[in-house]
């Protein structure tokens, strides 16, 4: 707690309930601990003096500091969280959308009539053609993630940019063989929408994570260029290792490296 900023301490007692309150203090010690990690020019920082402030729609921003004063942070970074996992992205010069479900989620409504309320005709065709319904289920969750993903991403949100005016979905990478997600708008179903990446993959058997970023403008490498992707355990909060290389991050479909 003692990590947090008299606001942030604010919000997480305002949680009704102790796994609310735990769920919220985690989630900011994680940003707050991760972030410090990137932070360059050789200093240490301490995750107490990192400064926070949210968009236009709500989105949370890192407050960068220079010496000329506030100026645009290079770092951008999203958080996830369900009822048993807490997610992290960062990225430079990169926006960047998160999001985490658990595999066995359930959907209480009739999943294709749920479809049609959000999703764009492509996609509720898409899972209409699936007779296996745990399948289907399945292919239900990880597109929900990736269109929020997408959205977060944006720095936008569900209101700003409903599901409905795009389509996720996937095609035969060129020249790899790989599957690659892909965003298209519904006003332009012709015109791919290229400057977005996506991962899709499986974490320690249980949940299923996409994360979508904007590739880095600064960059002069024409091609798309894979995700760094490393999974750590906390314990508890700023001592942690490193677990990639095992059986907890299963790459689904995207440009994912695992490091």
């Amino acid at each position: 707690m003692e990590l947090l900023s008299p606001c942030e301490k604010e919000n997480v007692l305002s949680m009704r309930g102790d796994q609310l309150q735990k769920r919220a203090l985690l989630a900011r010690t994680l940003v707050r601990t991760t972030i410090a990690r990137y932070q360059i020019n050789n200093h240490v920082v301490d995750p107490r003096s990192l400064k926070f402030k949210k968009n236009v729609h709500g989105k949370p921003e890192l407050v960068w500091e220079s010496d000329d004063g506030q100026c645009p942070s290079p770092l951008h970074f999203n958080i996830s969280h369900t009822s048993s996992l807490i997610a992290c992205g960062v990225t430079l010069n990169s926006p960047i959308g998160i999001d985490v479900e658990e595999k066995q989620r359930k959907i209480e409504n009739n999943i294709l009539a749920f479809a049609r309320r959000y999703f764009s005709l492509y996609e509720v065709e898409h899972l209409s053609v699936i007779s296996d319904s745990e399948v289907q289920r399945q292919e239900f969750v990880k597109l929900w993630i990736l269109k929020e993903a997408y959205v977060k991403a944006l720095g936008r949100g569900f209101s700003a940019a409903p599901f409905k005016t795009f389509t996720i979905r996937e095609k035969d990478a060129t020249n790899s063989g790989a599957s690659e997600v892909v965003v298209e708008s519904s006003d332009h179903p012709v015109s791919l929408t290229n400057n977005w990446q996506f991962g899709l993959f499986e974490l320690a058997s249980s949940h299923y994570a996409a994360v979508c970023m904007e590739k880095d403008k600064t960059s002069d490498v024409a091609m798309r260029v894979p995700m760094r992707l490393t999974v750590r355990k906390t314990i508890p909060f700023v001592e942690d290792i490193c677990i990639s290389g095992t059986d907890a991050v299963v790459p689904l479909a995207g440009l994912i490296k695992q490091v």
